[in-house]
């Protein structure tokens, strides 16, 4: 069994205390826990004991023999998943691709078992990753893994690049790198006052020390992006939670390529996000999560996708008349 089943279930399906009935969800274990570290519990579980989860028969026609062939193939499935899934949406396609042969119905039934998105509340993608840059991009660069605590709104997210990059390494200011050094130094001999001064100077200077596994640290470059194209909620605004929760969701912990447009005039970054080779605005206009910024964008596809998820009245769409947000963002300058 692979390290990722392992982590997912000795760090997500932790036991229930006992006589927390209320918190249960239909799997058994609180309602928190039902998901993909539910499915991953289950998969290892299975792997070890070839039984598979009590109450399943529930929810499923087929009889415990056929249930135990859909637990094998999943584990085989898991297995070869890189990186494993991650999110309730992963899980649901996981499990969706790998019984796509059996019944509509007991397939949705497992989904349901574990809280999975059902295959209607899917978002069905369509824009894959550019393999050439498209006409106006000025550069582009992958992140390091994205911290959920980065994404400020549904369309804005610190990221941080290696400044090992190619395209970094040879731009990276002197100071800063002699800061590093020096940091690095002083928290060797434990001046962590001295390192954390040189630190806030690096951080002034757009860059960051990162640790990663290991305790290895890296020197990095700060970058702020506004995904192109789209306009979300903003946080006082209804549905900005949500739309801030749904992004996070897609790029939490994710490697990103971004194709990098230019700068607006807050200097942010603004760029087109792909995600496992998944188009980020894509995602986000089809789940009704942002406007069409059609102000700054004119491509048609991203028109399309609002459209669909209007028609939907999905997200956002499902109040009858959502305020835009440069709307709503007038009305705040303005102090209406």
């Amino acid at each position: 069994m692979g390290n990722a089943l392992r982590f997912l279930c000795g760090q997500c399906c932790k036991p229930t205390a006992a006589g927390d009935s209320e918190s249960l969800g239909h799997h058994g274990v609180s309602a928190a826990t039902v998901g993909v570290s539910a499915l991953a519990h289950d998969i290892f579980n299975f792997e070890i004991t070839s039984q598979v989860p009590e109450g399943l028969s529930k929810h499923v026609v087929p009889s415990k023999k056929a249930q135990a062939n859909w637990y094998r193939t999943l584990l085989e499935a898991w297995r070869e998943s890189k990186p494993p899934p991650k999110t309730p949406e992963e899980a649901a396609r996981l499990i969706i691709e790998t019984l796509k042969r059996h019944q509509k119905a007991d397939v949705e039934g497992l989904l349901f078992f574990y809280g999975l998105p059902l295959p209607s509340t899917l978002v069905e993608l369509t824009a894959g990753a550019p393999t050439s840059l498209p006409e106006g991009v000025q550069y582009e660069f992958e992140t390091l893994p994205v911290d959920a605590k980065a994404v400020a709104d549904g369309d804005t997210v610190t990221v941080y690049v290696n400044t090992t990059d190619p395209r970094e390494s040879s731009c990276v200011l002197g100071d800063v790198q002699l800061a590093a050094v020096q940091r690095s130094q002083a928290r060797a001999q434990k001046n962590y006052a001295k390192a954390d001064a040189l630190h806030k100077k690096i951080i002034d200077s757009g860059y960051r020390v990162l640790n990663f596994q290991n305790n290895e640290e890296i020197l990095c470059r700060r970058y702020r992006i506004r995904l192109r194209g789209i306009d979300a909620p903003e946080g006082g605004m209804p549905y900005g939670e949500e739309a801030k929760e749904e992004l996070t969701k897609i790029i939490q912990g994710k490697r990103l390529r971004v194709l990098a447009y230019g700068n607006d005039r807050y200097d942010r970054c603004v760029a087109d996000l792909y995600c496992n080779g998944k188009f980020v605005q894509e995602i986000m206009l089809k789940k009704g999560a942002a406007w069409h910024y059609t102000a700054y964008d004119k491509r048609s596809e991203l028109a399309t996708w609002e459209k669909q998820a209007r028609a939907k009245r999905v997200g956002l769409w499902a109040s009858p008349n959502p305020e835009k947000p440069w709307d709503w963002r007038k009305n705040r300058r303005e102090g209406r």
